[in-house]
């Protein structure tokens, strides 16, 4: 199963949240399936998004693309976000 982790802080989360949202259209036309978001607990503007996709090429393509650039951009991220390619090898419970 692949996924992309995508780590990233941003200027405002009340106002990078809305663009997340709208942009989910997108995202699932590409082939995501959905995810999860978090953020940090000491700093609310430190984002990791968890996302699984229905083929890592999709996901590449997806994370490569100039609509996702600019749309990063108009919510405030800050910098470059650190990005990896994920497969799930198993799942656990403790």
């Amino acid at each position: 199963m692949p996924f992309i982790l995508v780590k990233q802080t941003v200027k405002d989360y009340t106002k990078w949240k809305p663009l997340f949202d709208k942009h989910g259209s997108t995202r699932k036309k590409s082939g995501s399936k959905g995810g999860r978001l978090f953020r940090n607990s000491q700093n609310p503007n430190e984002l990791v998004v968890i996302m699984e996709w229905d083929a890592i090429d999709n996901a590449k393509k997806f994370a490569e693309s100039a609509d996702l650039r600019e749309t990063m951009e108009k919510a405030g991220v800050i910098g470059k976000p650190e990005v990896y390619f994920l497969e799930q090898i198993e799942t656990f419970k403790e």
